[in-house]
């Protein structure tokens, strides 16, 4: 990315730390984050539910959690799926 940019390594890995920084605390404040020609991050919570150990059968509870997810933009995913299909 460095060369792309014509900038320093130390340049691009301070730009890169500042985005993730500012999308990290997004993230951690319940907002999703938008990043245009690329897509939307957002934090969705994943109620408790119980599982099932297939070796065992023992039946286990999971507690909610937080996960991140990502949903790439409709160009961004059509271009993947159409590169992806030539190869």
């Amino acid at each position: 990315m460095a060369r792309s940019t014509r900038r320093r390594n130390a340049e691009t890995e301070q730009m890169i730390a500042t985005v993730t920084k500012a999308i990290t605390e997004h993230l951690q404040n319940g907002d999703s984050v938008q990043l245009s020609n690329l897509g939307v991050f957002e934090v969705k919570k994943k109620m408790e539910r119980i599982i099932v150990n297939p070796g065992t059968g023992q039946r286990m509870l999971v507690p909610p959690k937080l996960v991140l997810n990502f949903k790439p933009n409709t160009a961004w995913r059509t271009q993947i799926k159409n590169d992806s299909t030539t190869e």
